[in-house]
């Protein structure tokens, strides 16, 4: 579709967000070994954060999964280990990029000491449920 052709959305009196890395917004995040830095929340429809350690993750977190439509995260820096409710374990790496459906179990097992993931969800995250291991 060309931008001539495209359909201009109706004005909204939503705003645009904007998070300046000389800035940075650190919010009380679900794990305490990790930082987060919000970049944009959009009246529950979205989210934002860059999620990363100075000394890597302190133990697993543990089988749970998120109360939201989808997480996708992207590996900006560093490492992380994580399992999937289908059977998969995961070794991520810097470019590396992961989808995973609101309320699919999984767990991240370790992370580098280095580690920095972008991290959207849409809608915003409503909670984190701890749950037990898939069969």
């Amino acid at each position: 579709m060309s931008v001539a052709t495209a359909k201009v959305p109706a004005a909204t009196d939503k705003q645009a967000i904007y998070s300046p890395a000389a800035n940075p917004d650190y919010v009380q995040g679900r794990r305490d070994f990790f930082k987060y830095r919000e970049l944009a929340e959009s009246d529950g429809e979205f989210r934002a954060q860059i999620v990363s350690t100075s000394k890597g993750m302190s133990e697993p977190t543990g089988w749970h999964y998120h109360v939201c439509g989808a997480q996708f995260i992207y590996i900006l820096n560093g490492t992380l280990d994580l399992e999937l409710e289908d059977g998969r374990q995961v070794h991520m790496v810097a470019g590396d990029s992961l989808y995973i459906p609101g309320g699919m179990k999984h767990n991240e097992t370790s992370t580098s000491d280095d580690v920095e993931i972008l991290e959207v969800m849409m809608p915003k995250l409503e909670d984190t449920v701890a749950c037990d291991a898939p069969a």
